[in-house]
Parts: structure tokens; C-alpha cells; sequence
């Protein structure tokens, strides 16, 4: 199954649940929040990016700002130990939450927060 970028709100709750965060700032650290997860279809395992309704100007291409947020949620998950995962436990047609980053337009990732009973790292 493959993993295309796609505009999804997750659906499962709980995101903070037994969360693991990485590159963590202080709180005035700018950006913006990007809900991540992965939707599970009968052919594929698609990547979905919760998009916030205030996002960012800097953001100019939405194919792009998808892109980077796939790439950086990659750069600290095991990709591959995380979709058969989830594979082998979600239902067609759910779309379960991996957690949240947030990123600045320049690609800065300042915080990532990981739900531990869904991905592996």
C-alpha cells in the first residue's frame, strides 16, 4: 500500500493521549499546527494533513507545505514499522491520528507531538 499526500481531518481522538514530543521550544515559538494522520482505503495507506483554518500566509503552495509536513513526520517516525501497523489494526475507512507539528514556512519544525499507541519510532 502506498502513502500519498492528502487534506484530511483525522478522525480519531486523543492525539495528546500517551503522546511523545519531540523538538520541543518555548511557547512564543511561531508557526503553525498541522494535524497529521493516515487514512486507511481498500488499495492504499493515504497521508493526511489536517490543515488549521488560521494558517499562515507564508504557506504559498499547498502541494508544498503537504510535502514538508509528510517529509518532517517521516524524518522522526519509522515509516515503514508505522503503516504496518497500522494496517494490520485500522478498519477501511478509518483515518487514524499519528499527532500534530508544527512547522514555519521556512520548514522549521518546532514541536512535534506523537501518539506512542499508534506509531513506532
Amino acid at each position: 500500500m502506498s502513502a500519498p499526500n492528502g487534506t484530511e481531518s483525522p478522525t480519531r481522538d486523543g492525539a495528546d493521549d500517551d503522546a511523545v514530543r519531540s523538538d520541543d521550544v518555548d511557547g512564543a515559538a511561531r508557526g503553525d499546527t498541522f494535524g497529521v494522520g493516515i487514512h486507511v482505503t481498500d488499495a492504499e495507506l493515504q497521508f493526511v494533513v489536517h490543515v488549521p483554518a488560521d494558517i499562515d500566509s507564508g504557506w504559498t503552495d499547498p502541494e508544498e507545505f503537504q510535502r514538508l509536513v509528510e517529509r518532517a513526520v517521516w524524518d522522526r517516525l519509522d515509516r515503514s514499522a508505522t503503516l504496518r501497523g497500522i494496517e494490520a489494526d485500522a478498519a477501511v475507512g478509518e483515518t487514524v491520528t499519528l499527532g500534530r507539528i508544527t512547522l514555519t514556512p521556512d520548514g522549521t519544525v518546532r514541536e512535534a507531538t506523537f501518539r506512542t499507541d499508534v506509531v513506532a519510532s
